[in-house]
């Protein structure tokens, strides 16, 4: 994709109190920007509704309009590949994804600039208390690592990069409906002993060839636009209240850190088709009907086809135990959290242990307690 060389500048999201002039932040819990130093706070107002959409045929035609491109500072991570913001004045931070330090500066880079964000919801107090309840339950977890995640090191605040698509989409299809039908058959038994001949009721199908068209559109497919985290990780904090995406604004980033996407929007699209091809099958058998179905070939035309560049927040915690880095990441909207388990060997051989002596224990009262 070729981006036009009129992009506009970087933007900043750095807010000056107007007050103290100290740098403003947002606050998830009141949803406003507050002012650490003399308490100052600013209203920030959401903008729902119908949100700007890019035609994604256009832009792999011919790039995005320079309007919908702008420039930001990256630090790429050597270790797990996260492309992560930096502010005017840094050039070198720890990345968040794995806690590796980075002092490599990418320069300038310009892509798509985000349409709408989730904005935080739940507070770095509020994910860190989630996260210390999720590692609690963890079995075999190492004592040591637990109480390091509780200690009070706060979580980063990081947007996260997806995509969204939209499409209308027509499908043509042929197949097989399958009806069951049940019928008396006899049957060669054993009964005592003996060969019987019973009749018993057998499920036979019966296909008929079917054919025909269904129409869906699909509103906000949601694709992570990065490959910094593992994917099992972000889908498993789903579901995300995508009818509350409101234009952007990066009011609602400050104090917060944006990761670059680095999936591109054509490669975003594949997973996306993916998707919609599922949703698209289950369409069709449900048009086919019967008791079973069959689908031979389905032919579907793509409509209106357009992209969202959205954010969405992740409170995200990366600890260095023993020379390996674990993730934990927390839904910043519902509290959902995942992360890396981390086993401590020191308490599965005692469990093996335990367990030992219980058995060698019961053998014992088995036996009326003579070896």
């Amino acid at each position: 994709m070729t981006l036009d060389t009129a992009a506009p500048a970087a933007l900043d999201h750095r807010f000056a109190c107007p007050a103290c002039g100290s740098e403003l932040r947002f606050s998830p819990g009141p949803g406003k920007l507050v002012c650490d130093h003399c308490g100052h706070e600013e209203p920030v107002e959401e903008h729902r509704g119908r949100l700007p959409e890019l035609d994604l045929r256009a832009v792999e035609r011919g790039g995005p309009p320079p309007s919908a491109v702008q420039d930001a500072r990256f630090v790429q991570c050597p270790n797990c590949g996260a492309k992560v913001e930096l502010g005017h004045d840094e050039h070198a931070r720890e990345c968040p994804f794995c806690a590796t330090p980075i002092v490599t500066d990418t320069g300038i880079a310009r892509q798509i600039k985000p349409q709408a964000q989730l904005p935080f919801l739940i507070s770095e107090a509020e994910a860190r208390a989630a996260m210390s309840r999720w590692l609690g339950r963890l079995w075999f977890a190492p004592s040591n690592l637990v109480e390091y995640a509780r200690a009070g090191r706060a979580m980063q605040g990081i947007y996260a990069p997806y995509w969204t698509y939209d499409a209308e989409t027509v499908t043509e299809y042929t197949g097989q409906r399958g009806t069951v039908h049940h019928e008396s058959r006899p049957v060669t038994v054993m009964v005592n002993g003996r060969q019987q001949t019973q009749m018993q009721q057998v499920a036979r199908v019966v296909w008929r060839p079917a054919s025909g068209r269904v129409s869906r559109t699909f509103d906000d497919v949601l694709v992570l636009g990065s490959s910094s985290l593992p994917k099992r990780f972000t889908d498993a904090l789903a579901p995300w209240d995508l009818s509350a995406l409101s234009a952007y604004d990066p009011k609602f980033l400050a104090g917060f850190r944006a990761e670059g996407y680095t999936v591109p929007v054509e490669d975003g699209y594949r997973e996306a088709k993916d998707i919609m091809n599922a949703v698209i099958q289950s369409d069709v058998r449900r048009d086919i009907g019967g008791d079973q179905q069959q689908i031979g070939r389905l032919s579907t035309e793509v409509g209106a086809l357009t992209f969202k560049h959205v954010l969405l927040p992740v409170w995200l915690a990366a600890y260095r135990y023993r020379g390996k880095s674990f993730r934990f990441v927390v839904n910043g909207r519902t509290g959902a959290v995942q992360g890396e388990r981390p086993y401590s060997t020191g308490k599965i051989a005692l469990v093996v242990v335990v367990m030992v002596l219980l058995a060698a224990l019961l053998a014992f009262v088995q036996m009326g307690g003579r070896f």
